[in-house]
């Protein structure tokens, strides 16, 4: 993190989000996970179980689980109870390709990162994330 508290991730998924965080501590199907018309985690195993994910700022270590998370998170972010944004500590081609589906089939854009190990952990205490990530390199402001 430089000083004006910006860290630096790779951009998967263009675009820009400033919302609230939801740091996960545990990695999250969306298929049986959330519900795609609340945005709720409803997987009663996760640590997270009962908070929304809609129009936050996704912090979460991986997805987990079925390639049909992908059209789950789609239809959350059709919905309107998708994240803002998602930023992972491990590369997810099944987010990736939910955020990716939505902005092709429905025009919704949310960005997606990849960060570092050094990058994730600053997340952890996060009130507030501004994504932005419209070049190969993502900037994120933690505050």
């Amino acid at each position: 993190m430089n000083r004006s508290g910006v860290i630096d991730g790779e951009t998967l998924i263009e675009g820009s989000a400033s919302a609230a965080a939801l740091v996960l501590d545990e990695p999250l199907s969306f298929w049986g996970g959330v519900d795609s018309s609340t945005g709720t985690i409803i997987d009663g195993h996760h640590p997270q179980a009962g908070e929304c994910v809609a129009g936050r700022v996704l912090v979460m270590p991986s997805g987990r689980g079925s390639s049909s998370s992908s059209s789950v998170l789609a239809e959350a972010i059709r919905f309107g109870v998708g994240p803002a944004a998602i930023l992972l500590g491990q590369n997810d081609p099944i987010i990736v390709l939910g955020s990716l589906v939505a902005q092709q089939l429905y025009g919704a854009r949310m960005p997606v990162a990849l960060l570092d190990a050094g990058a994730y952990a600053a997340c952890r205490g996060a009130g507030h994330i501004e994504v932005d990530a419209r070049s190969e390199r993502a900037a994120i402001k933690i505050s």
